[in-house]
């Protein structure tokens, strides 16, 4: 009877056996019936692929200086096979687009097969030239390649000689040569091997094949199914600067800073330091670029920390808000908060866009990068923030939707160290629009999140509800009341429709139901609340401010800030002129901890604080300064510059004192626009 089962399962075993052969032998038949552009391609990708993949082995070899094992790096190497998936999937439909071409196929024309020959010989140099000097970049500066190394060229003679006598240029030269060789080696082996295999594909399999693997190669391009693509900073959020750079490659890295080269002039910010120690009351020290500021409480620290919530309000724009009294009071509930805190009633954004408002309130530097933002520069993710001084915190960042949004993850997670952060697909509310979850529904999800804390914490919320396309949640809709105003009203009074108008009124029944939440839990009584907003909007400020709010667009930089904490803060309301850039010294001060301050960002709260606030137009590259009662642009390339006054419709005039004035403003404005530029690169945490 055994004997019998096991010849049963002898035979099952090899029906099994037999089964597996016949279905590699079908997938195999498959591939084989490819058309053989295809097939040559599969094969090209293959040994793209083992070429980045022994380059990203050798960083590891040559360059793991922090004793990680391969366990540790797991999450680095595979999402460097994805960068690396992106890189061979571009050149693989170039060869599936043009290849298609019956002049350029390289099975169909010998013209087809000498182009791709040359191509490939040449892709493959520059691939293996770029990963040589990409290694030696590391190696001196602990970075990827990145388009820094283009500066270079401004000095071509000195910077090649410096190369030639640095380095063996003619084995390099050589060694690159037969590498070369040898790669297209297997790249023309796999050519002929295709070749010699013909296979009669029809038109129909023809067609079938390219659109799949257009699409194919489409999606390792993408990099994920997601809403937002794979992008670079998805590296610096794996927890550490050396795995990033090992998930990197050089291509990535170079590529994605070509548009960022930052050309500061560091003989004109040394030139305009003293104006900067000036205004920042940091000892001038021989002409020496430092702006580390050691700040230390005044009167000791506080019996009891607290928490801190700092909440980055979208389009919360001044002018549109009842805090300066609109008729639509589109804001009760937060004019009358702000009227039981401490009330900034002409603070401004550095610039306009919510990246760029992020930027500025988490680093403390505006942010002048142009044509792009800065935390879109891989070159700029290193950055110090006084968020990391607040020692013995737990750090939470919540955000309705996706941190792939203007690649902010990497420069949120790459420097606040232990950060926790939420985004849309940890909440357990369901998404609205593109956007994410409601605010509402963001503010209670944090509340609980926060109400369950144990020791002191640092929580951002990042709100996005007011901003197109200006969803109210049809769970909200009994509670929260739309109203309906004519058009010519609207207009009026800042907004251009309905849906704008009952956004901005939604935002605040969304602060509402946050601190209505807030107050019942403990954390409350523990706790300061600051609220600032991204940015303003441009738009008519009607007769609510001077004529230069609305034709200089001040009205799209200008925003409240409400920092609110009971057992902290006394109820005030200043005019003082102050930047979103100002926001961290001023919590820290607020909290009474010891801290570092490297930036542009100065303590609203200290006496000896100067009262200014530094603004940038990238769209048409003007710089300027609000201060005292004027608003000071410069455009540097034509040179041109104007000053308004923000108190009435009054026209400056050109006596002494005004000309005095404007020279000052005018030293002050390029001094921050300088310095703004020099610390985008410049201001690295401490590792």
């Amino acid at each position: 009877m055994v004997a019998g089962s096991n010849i049963i399962v002898t035979k099952i075993k090899k029906s099994e056996d037999s089964l597996n052969f016949s279905a590699y032998f079908i997938v195999m038949k498959r591939i084989v019936r490819l058309p053989a552009l295809i097939r040559w391609m599969l094969w090209t990708g293959f040994i793209l692929l083992l070429l980045f993949t022994l380059m990203r082995f050798g960083l590891y070899l040559f360059f793991n200086k922090q004793g990680n094992s391969m366990a540790d790096l797991g999450k680095a190497f595979f999402l460097g096979l994805r960068y690396d998936l992106r890189t061979i999937s571009l050149v693989l439909l170039v060869m599936l687009l043009i290849g298609s071409l019956r002049p350029l196929h390289p099975f169909a024309s010998a013209g087809g097969k000498r182009f791709w020959t040359v191509f490939l010989y040449i892709l493959v140099f520059l691939f293996l030239f770029l990963f040589v000097v990409d290694f030696a970049h590391y190696a001196y500066l602990v970075q990827r390649l990145n388009a820094s190394v283009l500066n270079y060229l401004e000095d071509t003679s000195i910077s090649m000689t410096m190369a030639w006598q640095s380095y063996p240029v003619i084995r390099l030269i050589l060694g690159l040569a037969v590498a070369t060789w040898m790669i297209m080696w297997f790249i023309r082996r796999a050519w002929r091997r295709v070749n010699n295999r013909p296979q009669p594909v029809g038109k129909k399999t023809r067609i079938l094949s390219a659109v799949i693997s257009f699409l194919i190669l489409g999606f390792f391009i993408f990099g994920r199914f997601n809403q937002y693509p794979l992008r670079w900073s998805d590296a610096f959020a794996l927890g550490n600067d050396y795995k990033a750079n090992l998930a990197l490659n050089p291509f990535e890295s170079f590529f994605n800073t070509l548009k960022f080269r930052n050309k500061y002039d560091e003989k004109k910010v040394k030139e305009l330091y003293p104006v900067i120690a000036r205004y920042y009351n940091i000892p001038d020290s021989n002409q020496v670029l430092n702006f580390e500021r050691k700040v230390v409480p005044a009167g000791g620290s506080l019996s009891a920390q607290p928490n801190i919530v700092l909440v980055i309000c979208e389009s919360f724009s001044a002018y549109k808000s009842s805090m300066w009294g609109n008729p639509l009071n589109t804001t009760p509930f937060f004019d009358s908060l702000s009227r039981n805190g401490l009330f900034f009633e002409r603070c401004f954004t550095p610039t306009y866009g919510t990246a760029r408002g992020v930027w500025a309130t988490i680093t403390g530097i505006p942010d002048v990068e142009m044509p792009k933002t800065a935390s879109r520069n891989p070159g700029a993710v290193d950055q110090h923030s006084i968020i990391n001084d607040f020692a013995g915190y737990d750090k939470f960042y919540f955000l309705g939707g996706s941190a792939s949004w203007a690649n902010i993850r990497g420069v949120l997670t790459n420097n606040i160290t232990g950060l926790h952060l939420y985004e849309g697909e940890d909440f357990k509310s369901p998404s609205v629009d593109v956007w994410g979850i409601s605010d509402k529904n963001l503010f209670l999800e944090s509340n609980k999140v926060l109400a369950q804390q144990s020791k002191p914490f640092f929580a951002v919320i990042q709100t996005a509800d007011n901003h197109r396309p200006y969803t109210i949640p049809k769970e909200d809709q009994a509670e929260f009341k739309k109203v309906n105003v004519p058009v010519d009203t609207l207009r009026k009074y800042g907004f251009e429709t309905i849906e704008e108008l009952n956004a901005f009124r939604y935002t605040d029944f969304s602060y509402r139901k946050f601190i209505e939440a807030a107050r019942q839990e403990k954390y409350f009584n523990n706790t300061i609340f600051v609220f600032i907003g991204d940015h303003g909007i441009p738009g008519n400020a009607g007769d609510m401010f001077p004529q230069a709010w609305t034709e200089q667009r001040l009205t799209s930089m200008h925003v409240p800030l409400l920092f609110y904490g009971p057992s902290f803060i006394q109820p005030r309301r200043t005019d003082m002129i102050c930047s979103q850039v100002d926001v961290l010294p001023t919590i820290a001060g607020l909290s009474r901890i010891a801290y570092t301050n490297t930036t542009l960002g100065k303590d609203l709260l200290d006496s000896t604080t100067h009262s200014f606030a530094f603004t940038f137009d990238p769209d048409n590259d003007l710089s300027g300064v609000v201060k005292g009662d004027y608003f000071y642009r410069h455009q540097p390339k034509t040179g041109k510059e104007e000053l308004y006054s923000i108190v009435n419709n009054t026209s400056p005039g050109k006596d002494s004192a005004t000309v005095a004035t404007m020279r000052e403003m005018r030293k002050l404005t390029e001094a921050l626009y300088e310095s703004g530029k020099y610390l985008l690169l410049n201001n690295k945490k401490k590792h």
